[in-house]
């Protein structure tokens, strides 16, 4: 299975915050992704990019903040993220670069 130029555009990057840590020690990965990706193309796209088996794929939608810029009210946009469940014996070291 070989990337395709579109598997690039699903999954944008990966997050590393504290609670993406404690997944990984249950064997997931979370990424950020397209808003209008769905699951099944998050999984071939993680599948062909890693070469890893993909378990299951849980997705949540973070709505973006009101914030304050110069004094004019703002927007924060909106996020996509999946949490990656991987097989057995899988792993992604998302420390490294793609």
């Amino acid at each position: 299975m070989s990337a395709k130029p579109e598997q690039y555009d699903v999954i944008r990057k990966p997050i590393i915050t504290e609670k993406a840590t404690m997944a990984s020690e249950n064997g997931a990965v979370v990424f950020e992704v397209a808003m209008g990706s769905t699951k099944p193309e998050i999984k071939d796209a993680v599948e062909a990019l890693f070469g890893v088996k993909v378990k299951a794929v849980n997705t949540t939608i973070s709505k973006g903040k009101v914030k304050r810029f110069r004094g004019q009210k703002g927007r924060r946009a909106d996020v996509k993220k999946a949490y990656v469940t991987l097989e057995e014996g899988n792993t992604i070291d998302v420390t490294t670069g793609l």
